[in-house]
């Protein structure tokens, strides 16, 4: 082989092999989660989704006071690992009011695979809703809530879970009538890879 072509493909090797994790596919294969990958415009209302067999892994988002003091967002979403098998269902959950400190998870032991959200110009700040999909019927176990994202009101706000054993579930958000922002800690959870009979943990 070329010493040129070798030189070339030698530093890919780490690389591709870093993305693959213990279930045999890519670990960083995320869906739309780059600078230009925004799913709303500043005040407009929208509604994400991931792909069937996926869950959100990722959310970021930029604050920008001048325009309503509202937040454009973007996630990316991950397959979840064959030992979890295919969701049997998914709904939206109940609306969080704008305004409003809030906490809430999935209903029936799901798991977040999607976030719907409208602005509200009365109140400089947008209700929510968690698309969830349970996975047969398993069960999450050690829960805990991540800190606050962003750390400060008006901050870039960037999380990525990489550890497959630690799913979304949910967030807790603080409001503040001052600044007009929100910050999140999102609840994380272990699934259990056995059926349980637990309905909603």
């Amino acid at each position: 082989m070329d010493l040129a072509v070798l030189c070339v493909l030698l530093p890919l090797v780490p690389a591709a092999w870093g993305q693959y994790g213990d279930y045999g596919y890519p670990y960083q294969q995320y869906h739309d989660y780059s600078d230009d990958g925004w799913v709303n415009l500043n005040r407009q209302g929208f509604s994400y989704q991931c792909p069937h067999g996926q869950v959100v892994v990722a959310v970021r988002s930029i604050f920008n006071k001048k325009e309503g003091s509202d937040r454009q967002w973007n996630y990316a979403c991950m397959p979840t690992p064959q030992s979890l098998g295919e969701p049997t269902e998914c709904w939206w959950e109940e609306i969080n009011r704008a305004g409003m400190e809030w906490y809430q998870t999935c209903s029936n032991n799901g798991l977040v695979a999607g976030f719907q959200s409208r602005y509200f110009e009365s109140v400089l700040d947008r209700e929510w809703q968690f698309y969830c999909c349970r996975y047969s019927k398993r069960c999450p176990y050690s829960c805990w809530l991540t800190t606050e994202y962003p750390g400060h009101y008006g901050e870039e706000m960037d999380i990525i879970s990489y550890n497959y054993d630690y799913y979304m579930r949910g967030a807790t958000t603080t409001f503040s009538a001052v600044e007009r922002d929100r910050q999140w800690k999102f609840i994380m959870c272990r699934m259990t890879d056995y059926d349980c009979e637990f309905a909603s943990v």
